[in-house]
């Protein structure tokens, strides 16, 4: 049985999450490393871009723990086959050449082919989707001291909050994860 992981939020919903160690082990070991250490407990969902994806931080979750960058799984891990990403599924953002985040993951909210071998699926939702299509349609605004002008981020108006992320381990044999030898952290983790 694989692991999996349950985000609880403040209004009582929940996520539950079956991670896929065998499509995107370092990814998986990340979020783990991340999950916990009780990084992501109390923190608000930060981006929702409607008819695209709920991204739950873009900040590493404020957290100085959290702020390291993995290497692409799929360079890590020649001999795995990426998932398609489409609604349903839990990915790890990225930046780039840079790298991919430690722990930001997103949900997408249609079919995103050109995630494929860019932004992991490591995780597949078994329940809860209805509380992420409910996050997409929550009032937003602009954020507007966003580094990059040219990605469009909302955060909710009011405070959508994580209260609590519980991780099961199943017999999975947690490792470290590997971490990229040169660290260009994004400018969005400095504000």
């Amino acid at each position: 049985m694989n692991p999996t992981a349950t985000i609880y939020m403040k209004n009582g919903k929940k996520i539950l999450i079956e991670l896929l160690p065998e499509s995107a082990p370092n990814t998986v070991n990340s979020f783990i490393n991340v999950a916990t250490k009780g990084i992501m407990n109390n923190h608000a969902i930060q981006r929702i871009v409607p008819g695209n994806w709920v991204d739950v931080t873009y900040s590493a979750f404020h957290s100085d723990e959290a702020k390291y960058l993995i290497p692409n799984e799929f360079e890590l891990n020649p001999d795995v086959e990426p998932l398609d990403s489409h609604p349903g599924c839990v990915c790890m953002g990225g930046y780039g050449e840079a790298g991919l985040a430690g722990a930001e993951f997103f949900f997408p909210l249609r079919d995103c082919p050109e995630h494929k071998g860019t932004y992991p699926v490591f995780g597949k939702v078994l329940e809860g989707m209805d509380e992420i299509f409910r996050l997409e349609k929550v009032k937003t605004r602009p954020v507007t001291d966003y580094p990059d002008p040219a990605i469009e981020v909302n955060e909710p108006v009011e405070p959508e909050i994580i209260d609590k992320v519980e991780v099961e381990l199943n017999g999975y044999e947690f490792k470290e994860p590997v971490l990229m030898e040169k660290q260009d952290l994004p400018e969005c983790w400095k504000i």
